[in-house]
């Protein structure tokens, strides 16, 4: 992939957090097309959700360069959608309510959030019918499972039609069943729409269930050592994690991983 076609590009990017003198990340190069579904896993502390705040201008980089859809990126980006651990969801807002907050802060939908009302709403209710919250718009967070409450927060991360969604563990805190039902609405919206997504995840199953492709970072500071393109067919349901070819994928990337795990720490 040429530089000019990457919807994502970086270019010997570091970054060394303010009064730390070690990176946590360095020498990252790596092109993401538009559309493309890319999941990056490593060890704890690796540098992943530093990743995030590069890929979404929350953080400049050190050294290097960051570009999306084009754009060198110098601050924010409007064109990203986030979704993390924890929903987030602030608890005195109905469902529907918190589903809109983008569209009330982030322009050009807040300048016209108050005449446009109605059919931002309309928009909201239908994410949220189909991700299974229809019925629930006037709920508060506390009446919401912790699952119903993660697919507001995707609701919300979409809202306002991001051309990224990137995800920050977003079904770690949840348990199996959950998480895997949450799996198959990501797919669903990715596939509907084909936002390009950037997923940091601990779970290998996840990122092969969901990925075009897997990145595995190094220790800190965190250099991507492995890239794997996922080449099971799509659409995938949860039948193909039992799958033999989906095995040894996990089990590649995990002995990947482990062998980070066991190198020296001054290596």
């Amino acid at each position: 992939m040429t530089q000019s076609s990457a919807f994502v590009d970086f270019r010997d990017v570091a970054l060394a957090y303010e009064g730390h003198a070690d990176f946590a990340v360095e020498d990252i190069s790596l092109s993401i097309r538009a559309g493309e579904f890319v999941a990056i896993v490593g060890p704890s502390g690796c540098g992943k959700s530093t990743f995030m705040k590069l890929a979404t201008g929350l953080k400049p980089p050190t050294k290097g360069t960051v570009t999306v859809a084009g754009n060198r990126v110098t601050g924010p980006l409007k064109i990203v959608g986030m979704a993390f651990q924890a929903p987030t969801l602030l608890p005195w807002r109905t469902t529907l309510d918190n589903v809109l907050l983008p569209l009330e802060i982030v322009e050009p939908y807040r300048a016209t959030f108050k005449r446009d009302r109605a059919q931002f709403a309309d928009r909201a209710r239908a994410l949220l019918k189909t991700v299974g919250l229809d019925g629930y718009e006037d709920k508060l967070p506390y009446q919401l499972s912790g699952g119903m409450q993660q697919r507001a927060s995707i609701c919300r991360a979409l809202v306002h039609q991001p051309q990224m969604l990137l995800l920050d563990e977003p079904f770690g805190a949840l348990d199996a069943f959950t998480r895997e039902e949450l799996w198959c609405i990501l797919r669903d919206l990715w596939a509907a729409r084909r936002f390009t997504v950037i997923l940091v995840t601990h779970d290998l199953r996840e990122a092969v269930f969901l990925a075009d492709t897997v990145y595995v970072m190094s220790r800190r500071p965190g250099r991507i050592l492995a890239r794997r393109e996922i080449e099971l067919p799509r659409p995938r349901d949860l039948e193909v994690t039992y799958s033999d070819a989906f095995s040894h994928i996990v089990h590649d990337l995990r002995e990947r991983i482990g062998a980070i795990r066991r190198e020296p720490a001054d290596a």
